[in-house]
C-alpha cells in the first residue's frame, strides 16, 4: 500500500459506505421476510428526510416519496460514515482491525443508540426493546464487515 493520504482513504471510504448501506439493506430487507412481520412505524430515516423536508420546504416528503428519500438518509449516512473510517484507517491501523466488526458496532452505538434518541428520530435506549438493540448490533456488524471489505479492495486499488 502506498503512504497514507486523506484523498484516498475517503475515496475508498466513500465506495466503502455505499457497499456497506446496501449489504446492511438487502440484510435487513431478508430478516424482514423471514420474520413475517410490518414494524409499522417510520423507520428513523424517513422521520430524519421529513426533517431536512420541513426544514427545506416547510412540508414533510409527500407520502409517494417517504421510501426513496428515506434511502437517501440512509445511503447518504453510510457513505459519510464510510468515509470518515476510510480516513482515519489511513492514519490509525487499529481502526480497521476485527473485519470491520469493532467499526459496525461502534456505528450502532453512535447512530441507533445515541444520534437518532438525541434528534427525536428513535426512542431512547434504555425505552428500546432488547430485540431492537440485537437488530441494530446485527445490522451493523454487516454494515462494518461489508464496510472494511469493501475498503481493503478499494484502497489497494488506489
Amino acid at each position: 500500500m502506498t503512504a497514507p493520504s486523506a484523498w484516498r482513504g475517503a475515496a475508498a471510504g466513500l465506495a466503502a459506505g455505499l457497499v456497506a448501506a446496501a449489504a446492511m439493506d438487502v440484510f435487513q430487507r431478508s430478516l424482514a421476510r423471514l420474520q413475517d412481520s410490518d414494524s409499522g412505524g417510520e423507520s428513523a430515516t424517513t422521520r430524519a428526510a421529513d426533517e431536512v423536508s420541513g426544514v427545506a420546504t416547510d412540508q414533510p416528503v409527500p407520502e409517494p416519496r417517504k421510501g426513496a428519500a428515506g434511502q437517501v438518509v440512509h445511503y447518504g449516512f453510510g457513505a459519510l460514515l464510510g468515509m470518515g473510517y476510510g480516513v482515519l484507517a489511513e492514519y490509525w491501523a487499529p481502526a480497521a482491525t476485527g473485519a470491520g466488526a469493532p467499526f459496525g458496532l461502534a456505528a450502532a452505538v453512535l447512530v441507533d443508540e445515541t444520534v437518532v434518541p438525541l434528534a427525536g428520530l428513535g426512542d431512547a435506549p434504555w425505552k428500546a426493546a432488547v430485540s431492537t438493540h440485537a437488530y441494530s448490533a446485527a445490522s451493523h456488524l454487516v454494515f462494518g464487515t461489508a464496510a472494511e471489505a469493501t475498503r481493503r479492495l478499494v484502497r489497494s486499488a488506489l
